[in-house]
């Protein structure tokens, strides 16, 4: 499924006949499996209705479904397609997010070999270490992600959208491609970033992110601006230039403010 062209892949979410397969138990919100299909093609997604959304008091605005979208918007402007199409559409429980489902590649060691925990003595090398934990048998364990560009892209975006829940298992992998879900605690105006991919933090920015970023900024003044206009309020979207600016000003992945809890819980 993930091998659909972005253009065909948001054809078909948008205009698709949605057959719902069954509910993602673990998740928090209302996400529904289902398969949709339109002139002759079929391909797996996730449906977030609206309406199973549960109420958040620091996401008062909009809607978690919009935000979803909003990711989408930003990721795809970007050129990485570091999220999954993502389209706002009505469905069999009304309107909501609807992406395209990721199978992960389950012969692709690097599936297994991004991140995660791992015993503290047999840290792959070069993996970096994000924090210290203990099983139940008091063995150490350290929460660790490789350094992979693909990982660092997404973690730039995850400052530029200001995640606030980028667990493990919002981590893809498919055919060699990095992908992120889970974006519907993204865009608060105050600084919430909380992810497991603390690993560049202080590190300079590659130069091609910082010409990505560059780009970005530019596109908020455009066609990407009017987008997110339609799922985010006028102070989110600003604030989006705001933490690109940061980004290009200090040249570096940022550091934990230590006003938010900076890994998510649980992390994977």
């Amino acid at each position: 499924m993930a091998t659909l062209a972005t253009t065909e892949a948001l054809d078909l979410l948008s205009r698709g006949e949605l057959d719902i397969e069954g509910r993602l138990v673990d998740a928090s919100n209302t996400t529904l499996r289902a398969t949709i299909s339109c002139d002759g093609l079929t391909a797996r997604c996730v449906y977030k209705p609206v309406r199973g959304e549960r109420p958040l008091w620091d996401f008062p605005d909009g809607t978690l479904a919009g935000r979803e979208v909003s990711a989408f918007l930003v990721g795809d402007a970007t050129g990485w397609s570091p999220v999954p199409p993502t389209v706002l559409r009505d469905g069999p429980y009304g309107p909501g997010a609807c992406q395209l489902w990721i199978d992960e590649t389950d012969d692709d060691e690097d599936a297994v070999a991004l991140l995660g925990f791992v015993p503290a003595r047999r840290v792959p090398k070069g993996w970096r270490r994000i924090a210290s934990a203990r099983d139940e048998n008091d063995r150490p364990y350290v929460l660790a992600h490789a350094d992979d560009p693909r990982l660092a892209r997404l973690a730039a975006l995850d400052v530029v959208i200001n995640n606030a829940d980028r667990k493990g298992g919002h981590v893809l992998v498919a055919d060699d491609h990095v992908y992120g879900v889970d974006h519907g605690v993204c865009f608060h105006v105050d600084p919430k970033l909380r992810t497991v991919l603390w690993g560049f933090v202080g590190e300079p920015l590659p130069d091609d992110i910082a010409e990505v970023l560059r780009k970005l900024h530019a596109d908020l003044d455009g066609t990407l601006g009017e987008a997110l206009h339609e799922h985010l309020t006028i102070a989110e979207v600003a604030e989006v230039g705001t933490r690109i600016d940061m980004l290009l000003r200090n040249g570096c992945f940022p550091t934990p403010t230590g006003a938010w809890p900076a890994v998510p819980w649980p992390p994977i």
